[in-house]
């Protein structure tokens, strides 16, 4: 395995709101006029993806003998050095990159932000130009595995045929979010409680694997037993890291 299994956590990019809409407030209620105008324009609350900054990417790497997890960065590390780091990660693996809803959130989001701060990222856009096996398969086609979106595959990549995370690692009997969600970030976010939202970014992380590798259980990419030492494994890496959010996270998967 080759596997880069990554989740981002954003909040309103309230900078950028006061540049577009003119603005003099202060953060919370700059997000509020951003929300009230996305509002009038959609109907809906969720900002366009290159109004989401980013404060949090946490990803899992298995590779040869390794398999780690961590939130890039240190915890007062800027977007522009989390973001550079991610793709970083791209240029030295190539790994297999493993989201959730990655296609229609997680890359989008990463595309704006790279642009903003000019952070490049060749390997990711290789397409086939410099390096002919990215010709059929690259990070950036929906079909193409070298970025296994599950949502989507799962879903047959039909938008109504899709399922939160939350509730699919559940109904497979892993610990699932544990009473967070993403929409209490941006609180979390203005209390200042970064380090909250990083482990709450690592445990999504961790259920998007659980998923990915029983999906490839069910395609046959994964034999049943190998399966089983992968997940052994994992719990191997949670025990031995002697974080609270990760104990309670494999105490909730081995009760399941």
């Amino acid at each position: 395995m080759n596997v880069l299994v990554f989740d981002i956590e954003t909040v309103p990019d309230v900078a950028a709101g006061r540049r577009l809409y003119g603005l003099e407030l202060g953060d919370e209620d700059v997000a509020r006029v951003m929300i009230h105008r996305r509002r009038e324009e959609s109907g809906q609350d969720f900002l366009r993806h290159y109004l989401h900054k980013v404060v949090a990417i946490s990803v899992l790497l298995r590779r040869h003998d390794e398999c780690r997890l961590w939130s890039l960065g240190d915890v007062e590390a800027p977007e522009a050095e989390i973001i550079g780091r991610f793709f970083e990660g791209i240029d030295r693996f190539s790994p297999t990159l493993v989201s959730w809803n990655g296609s229609g959130f997680d890359l989008p989001v990463l595309h704006y932000r790279a642009l903003l701060h000019k952070i490049p990222c060749a390997r990711y856009w290789e397409t086939g130009d410099g390096d002919s096996a990215f010709r059929f398969n690259n990070y950036l086609s929906r079909y193409h595995a070298r970025h296994t979106d599950v949502m989507d595959v799962l879903a047959g990549y039909q938008a109504r045929a899709t399922v939160p995370l939350d509730e699919l690692s559940v109904f497979l009997g892993f610990p699932g979010k544990q009473g967070h969600d993403g929409a209490g970030v941006w609180d979390r976010y203005r209390r200042g409680e970064i380090e909250g939202i990083r482990h709450y970014c690592e445990t999504d992380v961790l259920n998007t694997y659980l998923v990915f590798l029983r999906l490839e259980l069910m395609r046959g990419h994964l034999m049943p037993e190998t399966h089983r030492q992968e997940e052994e494994r994992l719990k191997a890496v949670l025990a031995a890291a002697d974080r609270p959010h990760l104990a309670a996270f494999l105490s909730a998967w081995e009760g399941a």
